[in-house]
């Protein structure tokens, strides 16, 4: 295994840091290789807001579902799915753009999340440990205020960096799904119960749980997730973005 796939495989989200800062050369890098990620046309369809002041990281904070170590994480970017900025090009070429369209909104949110992906990437081959922060999407209207979010202009990801404790790096990283469950061969399949129960029964024994009760954990996880609040308001949030595209027409 090659270094990069190593630090791949290693790589889980970090939530505490030392007091170490990510210095101003180590946040250059980790931009650049934001920048240097694969993108639609080579659009860049996404702008990144480095936010440095700790009231607005605070702010941050209390909307991402109170997560206070957001507030005193040494770097934090906001990747946003920026479809206004090439149309506002196009204007000033005297051109008049059509409206963004559902799939320009599509392009913006790949390229916006694969470019952080690479900060990602950047970060742990510098030994920085990263969290991804989704809670961004919720809370629409105040977050639209406190990033004076623009129409057309979308949170895709939110991402955290610091240097991890020892504590964070002693910690087991998460078992995977088998490829088997995940990798379907050129069409869809559906999966059948049988499939679901023996493929979550197979993580938990790589985690070291063989006494796994699927049901038990289905209904707390889904509880816990996918029937939450958040999630419910994340899902109220990203149908009031999508009305600045719902009315693209051609």
């Amino acid at each position: 295994m090659n270094e990069v796939l190593r630090q791949l495989a290693a790589r889980k989200s970090v939530r505490v840091y030392t007091d170490e800062p990510v210095t101003a050369e180590e946040k250059r890098a980790i931009l650049q290789a934001a920048f240097d990620a694969p993108s639609a046309g080579c659009q860049q369809f996404y702008t990144i807001l480095d936010i440095t002041d700790p009231a607005l990281k605070a702010r941050l904070a209390d909307l991402c579902d109170h997560q206070p170590f957001i507030a005193s994480a040494p770097l934090v970017l906001v990747f946003l799915a920026d479809c206004r900025r090439w149309n506002e090009c196009y204007r000033a070429a005297g051109l008049t753009p059509r409206e963004p369209g559902p799939g320009d909104l599509l392009l913006a949110v790949a390229d916006a999340c694969i470019a952080a992906q690479n900060a990602v990437t950047a970060a742990e081959s510098l030994g920085i440990g990263s969290c991804y922060i989704g809670d961004v999407i919720e809370q629409c209207e105040d977050m639209r205020a406190a990033l004076a979010l623009p129409a057309a202009v979308v949170p895709a990801a939110m991402l955290v960096f610091g240097h991890p404790t020892d504590q964070q790096k002693a910690r087991p990283k998460p078992a995977r799904l088998p490829a088997e469950y995940i990798v379907c061969e050129n069409t869809y399949a559906e999966r059948t119960p049988a499939g679901h129960r023996a493929a979550f029964a197979a993580r938990a024994r790589e985690a070291g749980r063989p006494d796994f009760d699927y049901d038990a954990w289905m209904k707390a996880f889904s509880a816990r997730k996918y029937e939450s609040d958040f999630s419910r308001e994340m899902s109220r949030s990203a149908a009031v973005y999508l009305r600045d595209f719902a009315r693209w027409d051609g």
